[in-house]
């Protein structure tokens, strides 16, 4: 299997050397994607609110750059700072996936890139 690095015009610049989006079969792999405004590259403010709503934007922007939306995800890994803050990001999420609801994971971890309180990777199906 062949994996192919995919166009991600809408994603905020890669803060390290990696992809933001590959193809690999018949699945489209997102790097995590912290709140990032991907016209400044800097954290939106307003908090883990904010910083989720705006990951999640940006998961949705990538998917859409490869004709693909969230209702093509699977599985969803969400990394988190504080579990404290796993109510207000998981209405985030929910409102964002509506009915749909994918497999996910939860993750409580010391640190993220760039100071983030939040960070989300998903894998959707794209056959």
């Amino acid at each position: 299997m062949t994996v192919e690095m995919l166009p991600t015009p809408s994603a905020p610049v890669a803060m390290g050397p990696y992809s933001h989006a590959v193809r690999a079969g018949e699945w489209i792999v997102l790097a995590g994607q912290l709140g990032l405004d991907p016209s400044t590259g800097a954290l939106v403010d307003g908090g883990v609110e904010a910083q989720a709503r705006q990951a999640l934007t940006n998961i949705r922007a990538i998917l859409a750059d490869n004709g693909r939306a969230l209702t093509d995800v699977a599985k969803a890994t969400v990394f988190v700072c504080d579990l404290a803050d796993f109510p207000t990001i998981n209405a985030v999420y929910a409102e964002a996936f509506g009915e749909h609801k994918p497999a996910r994971s939860t993750i409580q971890v010391a640190a993220l890139p760039a100071g983030g309180a939040v960070e989300i990777e998903v894998w959707a199906y794209a056959p």
